[in-house]
């Protein structure tokens, strides 16, 4: 199954904190879980990084290339999801957030958050 992991959901994982779910940490490590980082989140990163509010062991490029490396799949934003974005009501305010709503949508991937917004999108939600 494929899963598009929210930013947090993606850190949390990765440093084993505990605020990830039980429900989400058991898909993330199910067999056969393709694991789907999106670009927004990537941009995200880099944004809050670049702001001091998140620090990673690296700089968020080569954060990114070991994901790839571990076999996480990167999801591009394409025009198609970027023009989504445009008939989604006004659930969220985040931008990012917006946006992994209508990649979400589009490519019909179970997105891993523990924001329960989303699901005001027809999003399924996986926490």
């Amino acid at each position: 199954m494929r899963l598009l992991l929210d930013t947090h959901a993606l850190l949390w994982f990765q440093a084993g904190d505990r605020r990830l779910s039980r429900a989400a940490r058991r898909a993330i490590e199910a067999d056969g879980a393709e694991l789907v980082v999106s670009a927004a989140t990537v941009w995200e990163m880099a944004i809050k990084a670049s702001l001091g509010r998140l620090r990673l062991s690296d700089p968020v490029d080569a954060y990114v290339t070991e994901k790839i490396t571990q076999g996480y799949r990167m999801l591009p934003v394409s025009w198609a999801h970027a023009a989504k974005v445009e008939g989604l009501p006004w659930h969220h305010r985040d931008p990012f957030d917006r946006l992994l709503a209508a990649q979400a949508l589009s490519e019909r991937f179970p997105l891993v958050t523990r924001d329960r917004v989303f699901r005001k999108y027809g999003v399924e939600v996986v926490w």
